[in-house]
């Protein structure tokens, strides 16, 4: 038997088929593009998608045989995106994605209503689902008009697999609209924004079954045998259940373009003032929190644009790890979530001197991201998680030197993963394994080997404390002129 894991990214889909051991057997690629039609927005069409999909599964086909043992499917999504369909199912609209910050007059609307903190525990973000609704009521009123469904990505990926509308928990939790504690849709939410119960997916745990998959597919692909399609998950869920992350305490950093710090939650503990996200775990009965920083490896990537250098080589000749020097980065070149809820917040330098040079930029910006994960950490703490282990994972995760920083300035130690599949495709696909019947739950979200550990160096703490200090500082003084 094998099992299929789909992480549907913002730039491309990944397919994984794994065995019924959870070992991966193949996987496959697919890119699209994202529209940005105007200052602030970001659309995708959702006929890309199915197109990705339908390629990456041929892909694997025709390289691995052990695909036409097929049992069950996952999807991972990202999350918020808006896909609104009509009464035939039919897209309305392009996408509204996580990243587009067009409704942040409805977001600010919709956050001051006490109800919805209080329901959701969470702040009303402008990348999340709600809003974007509210914005189109505003501004696309024939459209909002002949909205029957709003699905999200990965929910409308299974609506296609199975013709049903369904979602998961842990990918509702980003809509605005779920009473997050209780695990379900709040009538009183969606009606706060003109919408209702039935144009909503069926909510199902991550790791319980969506249904079947369609037969019309089940023959174009080869399959004889019925295949389950899984609740499924938003791809931070997702990535948890890949590498295990199910306990209280457990987590991870990741450092891709945005930097997300996740700890699992065996109850549910919202902060929503820290703007700490609290959401549903893709797995029944419990719940994760993370924080989120809109720019994280994104921050390097602009250094070398505007130096001309590969991020790998402005951060190859730095040298050991040493205390922080005047040079100060604050990492909002696209606002910032966690602490702050700041989409107009900018970065910046300061400490800027005649003998400043390319490597103390390059610190500097390993050093305010760091920091910024460390405020995240900072709101979990508030909350009562206390990790003292995460593992590191995404691109950035492969310079030691950043591991080194980040892992000093929280003070906390790092694990880094054996080498091959433990992302969201993974956590995916074992979803559809569990919702399949191939397995419990802990029996198959276990964590990946360790090969190696970066602990805190703590001759440094107290100069990385200072550090900290100062960086927390920065923000209300260049808040104020910016």
């Amino acid at each position: 038997m094998s099992y299929l894991g789909i992480d549907l990214g913002t730039s491309g889909l990944r397919a994984l088929l794994v065995d019924d051991e959870g070992r991966p057997l193949g996987a496959a690629e697919r890119h699209y593009a994202v529209a940005n039609p105007a200052s602030g927005w970001s659309e995708q069409d959702p006929a890309d998608w199915i197109a990705a999909f339908r390629g990456a599964v041929a892909d694997l086909r025709a390289a691995h045989p052990q695909f036409a043992g097929l049992r069950g499917i996952g999807v991972a999504g990202h999350m918020h995106g808006a896909t609104v369909l009509d009464a035939a199912d039919r897209v309305l609209r392009p996408c509204i994605l996580w990243n587009d910050t067009r409704s942040h007059v409805e977001a600010a609307a919709l956050d001051a209503d006490p109800r919805f903190r209080a329901l959701t525990g969470n702040i009303v973000f402008p990348g999340f689902t709600a809003p974007k609704l509210a914005w189109m009521a505003a501004h696309e009123p024939e459209l909002f008009a002949r909205a029957a469904r709003v699905l999200l990505p990965a929910a409308y990926l299974n609506l296609w697999l199975t013709g049903e509308h369904v979602g998961d928990l842990s990918d509702a939790s980003g809509t605005s609209w779920l009473d997050t504690g209780a695990r379900d849709w709040s009538e009183d939410l969606l009606a706060a924004t003109g919408m209702t119960r039935a144009q909503m997916p069926r909510l199902v745990e991550g790791s319980g079954a969506a249904g079947r998959l369609r037969a019309d597919l089940a023959a174009e692909w080869g399959l004889a045998a019925p295949v389950t399609v899984a609740g499924g998950a938003g791809d931070n869920a997702a990535a948890a259940c890949g590498i295990g992350a199910m306990a209280e305490g457990a987590g991870f950093v990741s450092l891709g373009t945005s930097g997300v710090l996740l700890a699992a939650r065996d109850g549910y503990a919202p902060a929503p003032d820290t703007a700490l996200h609290s959401f549903c775990h893709a797995v029944p009965g419990r719940w994760y929190q993370m924080g989120v920083m809109l720019a994280a490896t994104d921050c390097l990537n602009w250094l070398g644009r505007i130096t001309g250098t590969s991020p790998a080589a402005l951060t190859a000749d730095l040298g050991p790890l040493r205390a922080p020097g005047p040079v100060r980065f604050l990492p909002y070149l696209s606002g910032e979530r966690t602490p702050h809820n700041d989409p107009a917040i900018r970065g910046s330098f300061t400490g800027l001197a005649s003998a400043t040079g390319r490597d103390d930029l390059t610190r500097a910006v390993l050093e305010g991201v760091a920091f910024g994960l460390a405020d995240s950490l900072a709101a979990l703490q508030a909350t009562g998680a206390h990790p003292t282990r995460l593992m590191a994972i995404g691109g950035g995760a492969r310079s030691r030197t950043w591991l080194q920083i980040i892992a000093t300035a929280l003070d906390v130690t790092l694990t880094l993963p054996a080498d091959g599949e433990f992302g969201a495709a993974l956590g995916a696909a074992r979803l559809g394994m569990v919702a399949a019947g191939g397995g419990e739950v802990d029996q198959v979200m276990t964590a990946p080997d360790v090969t190696d550990e970066i602990a805190p160096d703590q001759a440094l703490r107290g100069a990385f404390d200072a550090a900290l200090q100062g960086f927390r500082a920065a923000y209300p003084a260049i808040r104020a002129v910016q």
